[in-house]
């Protein structure tokens, strides 16, 4: 199976059915970020680097709401914290629910699955006050999506090498 093709056939799909409710994602840029939580953090923050930051107010939220999300976790739920406390662990839907949550943001998901290409993660008790744009390839990676009119300005990283 050529997955590559797969993934932009789903996404043609996902973005058709999106202009029909409107939407000009034609405009759309997406930045590639390795990292749902480094998503996050350059939705809220409009920098990847706050990376960290946003895991450790995700795990808050999960700590501190647990009968909220313990239904949802395949595992046991003090092995998943720790698991979802660690850097480098892969967030999930429970993590995208209490970030929308607890950054109180109507997480606009376009995907790569056919049945389920835009999926809205609502917050459970508020209304939302910001909506963030993500797109999630299954198994590979999350990008966070701008409007062409609406993409931050990024100054280059500087590059150090060890010897």
């Amino acid at each position: 199976m050529n997955w590559p093709s797969t993934f932009a056939i789903n996404l043609c799909c996902c973005f058709l059915w999106l202009n029909s409710i409107f939407l000009d994602l034609s405009s759309a840029i997406c930045f590639c970020i390795v990292g749902q939580f480094r998503a996050l953090a350059d939705q809220l923050f409009r920098n990847p680097d706050y990376h960290k930051h946003v895991r450790k107010e995700i795990f808050k939220q999960l700590k501190h709401f647990r009968k909220l999300y313990e239904g949802y976790v395949p595992m046991n739920y003090k092995g998943y914290l720790r698991k979802m406390k660690k850097s480098g662990e892969w967030g999930d839907h429970v993590t995208l629910q209490a970030a929308a949550d607890r950054f109180q943001a109507k997480i606009c998901l376009v995907t790569s699955f056919r049945d389920t290409c835009y999926v809205e993660i609502i917050p459970k008790d508020k209304n939302p006050t910001r909506e963030l744009w993500l797109s999630f390839w299954s198994e590979v990676h999350y990008n966070s999506l701008y409007a062409t009119g609406d993409v931050p300005t990024r100054k280059p990283r500087k590059k150090y090498w060890l010897f």
